[in-house]
């Protein structure tokens, strides 16, 4: 214990500053058990500058050669302020739900933003699709000029065998990795190859149309059709074709923005136009896991025909109007 003059002088310099003290003390404890944030805006202001007059306090004390005890209380308060107030900001907790909502409103919105990319892309995939499912139906070989024997073959046997066993849980898992490495594949090759203006985008979505439909022409000109119909129609095509559809309008749409920039520089075009591409591709890979999941357990399930083709029409209708509708209450006027 300390004795005389020093002694004297602690105890009057404690009893003048232990007011200050007792209140940043209690401003840490409160922030510690709870948040900084639940604290008044006028309590965190304060946190400041009584940490820098405990910190000069601190600096007294040692100078004058004060108490162990008084130096290591100062030393602990100044250092759990220090912390409070100078460790790297916790990150902001992530609201999953406020963030998946914002996505799924822009989505959509980005999507009708180019509506005019969006409407090519599905000409470009469906009418060749439709050309070759009539061709193929009336002429069956024209279906080995754009689809490999070695595949058309096995589908048509399988197709012919139909689904009334189903799948086990252990096949669905396999096909639904093929499916999401095979569907994926398809749309970033329809995207990827778009900055060269377009024309890579355009082939590709031209070349998978019409293989689609000369692979369906062939099958039911074997007597599959039924079957092949219940397949696709049982509710993965909904998601599937639609996002290879997107992927290809978002190639379409970077490769214009390149072509013709407008009143912007290509480089300022092709960023505008990145933001979007990245906000449809991320929006179509989503589709393709989605499609991926039902074309794996539920598509080549046992279930009744009409209930796939059923379920299959419902989800065609929801991936439409998502796509029409949701987001509409926030988008421009001019834009709608």
């Amino acid at each position: 214990m300390r004795t005389g003059l020093g002694a004297i002088h602690e105890t009057a310099f404690v009893e003048r500053r232990q007011r200050e003290w007792a209140e940043l003390e209690g401003l840490l404890a409160r922030a510690a058990q709870r948040r900084i944030s639940s604290l008044a805006p006028e309590e965190i202001a304060r946190i400041s500058p009584l940490y820098r007059d405990t910190c000069a306090d601190l600096a007294r004390a040692q100078a004058a050669r004060y108490g162990a005890s008084l130096l290591e209380y100062l030393h602990g308060l100044t250092a759990s302020a220090h912390g409070l107030l100078y460790a790297a900001p916790p990150r902001a907790s992530v609201d999953l739900r406020a963030r998946v909502r914002t996505w799924v409103a822009r989505f959509p919105r980005v999507f009708r933003a180019h509506k005019g990319a969006m409407g090519l892309a599905f000409v470009l995939f469906f009418a060749p699709m439709f050309a070759g499912l009539v061709a193929t139906i009336l002429h069956p070989d024209f279906a080995f000029r754009v689809a490999p024997e070695s595949m058309l073959r096995p589908l048509t046997e399988a197709y012919a065998k139909g689904f009334s066993g189903g799948r086990d849980s252990s096949e669905g898992a396999l096909m639904a990795g093929f499916y999401v490495n095979n569907n994926v594949g398809i749309a970033l090759r329809c995207f990827a190859v778009g900055i060269f203006g377009g024309v890579g985008s355009a082939f590709y979505l031209v070349q998978n149309g019409l293989a689609t439909g000369a692979i369906l022409g062939y099958v039911a000109s074997q007597g599959a059709g039924a079957n092949i119909v219940t397949f696709i129609g049982a509710g993965h095509s909904a998601f599937e074709l639609s996002a290879i559809v997107i992927a290809g309008g978002a190639g379409l749409m970077l490769g214009w923005s390149f072509i013709v920039p407008g009143a912007r520089t290509r480089r300022a075009a092709l960023e505008a136009a990145g933001r979007d591409a990245v906000v449809l591709v991320s929006g179509a890979a989503v589709m393709l896991f989605i499609a991926a999941g039902i074309e794996a357990y539920w598509s080549g399930s046992s279930a009744h025909a009409m209930v796939k083709r059923g379920v299959g029409l419902g989800l065609f209708v929801l991936v439409t109007l998502f796509l029409v509708l949701v987001g509409r209450d926030e988008e421009p006027e001019a834009h709608r």
